[in-house]
């Protein structure tokens, strides 16, 4: 199983996400179900340095790949950011939809702190 977590600061802007796991659907290297997280996640961070300028934001490892906006990035950027990450969560929810028992999606939004 594929987890997607998707992490949103108090405005709903996606602060991090990561997808760790196998699916599982396949042997490796014919996974449909890998490639098509794989590629998204890829996708994403590629439009992140390319598109927004946010560059070395995400690490990986078999089976784990996390991103971390950082918090000082210019508000051009996170403009750029919030629609290339939305963009993305709608991809996941796609691959979530036709093929729920191998990647599941989850979203959590952090508390605004109170004054």
């Amino acid at each position: 199983m594929i987890n997607v977590s998707i992490e949103r600061d108090g405005s709903g802007f996606i602060r991090q996400f990561t997808v760790e796991g196998h699916a599982e659907y396949a042997d490796p290297g014919r996974d449909i179900i890998c490639a098509a997280a794989s590629v998204t996640a890829y996708t994403a961070v590629g439009a992140l340095e390319e598109l927004a300028g946010i560059k070395d934001c995400y690490s990986e490892k078999d089976g784990y790949f996390s991103c971390k906006i950082p918090n000082d990035i210019a508000n051009r950027q996170q403009e750029t950011a919030r629609t290339i990450l939305e963009t993305m969560v709608i991809g996941f929810k796609q691959i979530e939809l036709a093929h729920k028992e191998f990647l599941t999606v989850f979203e959590q939004r952090q508390q605004s702190p109170t004054s």
